[in-house]
């Protein structure tokens, strides 16, 4: 197995503070944070590491790689705004978590300890899958899929591209959420959402539409 390169988490958040503990307890070296909107912001430190700022990562690129440290369903555009600049990213996986052998995890995914991942699933690029959430044998959840702290994805189940399962909400069996959808915290899906909308209330019904998850 080759040595890990040094790790940059993209974002100045709270939550990339936590995705960067993470990874050190992954045992990668985490070098410092990336800022892409104030420079002001690379004056500071976070978690007593530096912040660099996004144009550095055209030197950077050669010797580290990235995770992208941002819970917001639009971190997409950060994370191609550094490939741009030539970086590839890890993908980091808590010691704490499960993943089951037969399951496989994209390139830039976080996985947040305590949570599981069943057999056969598959998890996307760029994926969040936060603390104690669980995904189910045989579900799929996409690129840029958002899973949040302790929701519950059933088995086969599909979780479109840059959707957003928030906070304590499940999706039963063999029910799929469009891309860019949002279902709200403590949400109960019963039954297939479209694309682009956002879902609420048990069992989870349409409250808006024209959502734009990416």
């Amino acid at each position: 197995m080759s040595e890990r390169r040094p790790l940059l988490v993209l974002g100045t958040t709270d939550f990339s503070a936590q995705v960067a503990a993470s990874a050190a307890d992954a045992g990668f070296g985490v070098a410092g944070f990336v800022e892409n909107l104030s420079r002001e912001r690379c004056r500071e430190t976070l978690a007593d590491l530096p912040i660099h700022w996004i144009d550095e990562l055209s030197e950077l690129s050669r010797t580290h790689d990235a995770v992208c440290g941002l819970g917001t369903t639009h971190r997409s555009s950060f994370i191609e705004e550094a490939e741009r600049h030539g970086m590839r990213f890890a993908t980091v996986v808590h010691p704490r978590a499960y993943v089951a052998p037969t399951s496989t995890v994209g390139e830039g995914t976080y996985i947040g300890p305590h949570a599981s991942i069943a057999g056969y699933a598959r998890i996307g690029r760029h994926a969040i899958v936060l603390m104690g959430s669980l995904i189910g044998h045989h579900t799929e959840i996409g690129d840029y899929a958002s899973i949040l702290m302790g929701a519950n994805v059933a088995g086969s189940c599909r979780i479109g591209e840059a959707a957003y399962v928030a906070t304590g909400a499940v999706v039963i069996d063999h029910v799929s959420v469009g891309s860019g959808s949002v279902v709200g915290a403590g949400a109960v899906v019963v039954a297939d959402v479209p694309d682009g909308v956002q879902v609420l209330g048990v069992p989870a019904r349409i409250v808006k539409e024209g959502i734009d998850g990416r």
